[in-house]
């Protein structure tokens, strides 16, 4: 094939344990999976999560052991954090039935979906999209993925991050409104999921605020770290 101009990189996540890469397909993200983070954004915190999406290049991977840099994006005087469990998909499929859907799981990461605040206020406000809000660029930080059959997920895992060594958010993935075999069902009937495809899965209550120099740790218990500095 002959192509006009060079092609893009193709993003891609390391693999823990391994000098393997993921290739990433696409980034979908669940909106308000957990209850308690729906009422801090003004909702009910029981409402039906919903889906938006980040460009697959808006990944920020880091290297086993390291400390990520994120450069703190324009455009903003409001960036918030928020913590995620990521399912990488490894089998594609549509209308995926809960039952089925963890054969479709390739494996797990720790993840941030950095968000310009200010900016989806904004948007919310004026009923546009959120995409300057959530799909910029390095919006999405994320630990290497670590293999199904490796991981030690429980279903009451905890998932948690600090800022500069200060708790910020805390809570458990029995705590989703969606679990993730709920979440794979839901998000194949509207789209035919691909292997590289990543589900950042929601983020529990908690989120806020974060500044350059700020030092981001989060963890999801059985799957992995990930440590991240505003540049």
């Amino acid at each position: 094939m002959q192509f006009a101009i060079p092609p893009a990189a193709i993003a891609a996540v390391p693999v823990a344990n391994s000098d393997a890469y993921f290739p990433v397909h696409r980034i979908y993200c669940v909106g308000r999976n957990y209850a308690e983070h729906a009422k801090e954004m003004g909702g009910t915190g029981r409402e039906a999560p919903f889906f938006f999406m980040k460009p697959a290049d808006a990944v920020l991977p880091v290297a086993p052991g390291s400390t990520g840099e994120m450069p703190y994006p324009p455009m903003t005087a409001d960036l918030h954090h928020e913590i995620e469990l990521v399912v990488a998909i490894g089998k594609g499929g549509s209308n995926i039935a809960a039952a089925d859907a963890m054969q479709h799981v390739w494996g797990y990461a720790v993840g941030l979906d950095m968000t310009r605040r200010d900016l989806q206020g904004e948007a919310k406000k004026l009923g546009r999209p959120w995409c300057t809000g959530k799909g910029f660029d390095h919006s999405a930080p994320i630990s290497p993925i670590c293999p199904a059959q490796q991981a030690q997920l429980q279903p009451s895992a905890t998932i948690s991050l600090t800022v500069n060594g200060g708790p910020r958010q805390r809570s458990t993935i029995d705590n989703m409104i969606w679990n993730i075999a709920e979440t794979i069902e839901h998000l194949s009937k509207f789209y035919t999921l691909q292997p590289g495809d990543l589900i950042f899965t929601g983020t529990p209550e908690g989120v806020g605020a974060v500044q350059k120099g700020d030092l981001l740790e989060g963890a999801v218990d059985g799957v992995g770290q990930l440590r991240v500095k505003l540049v």
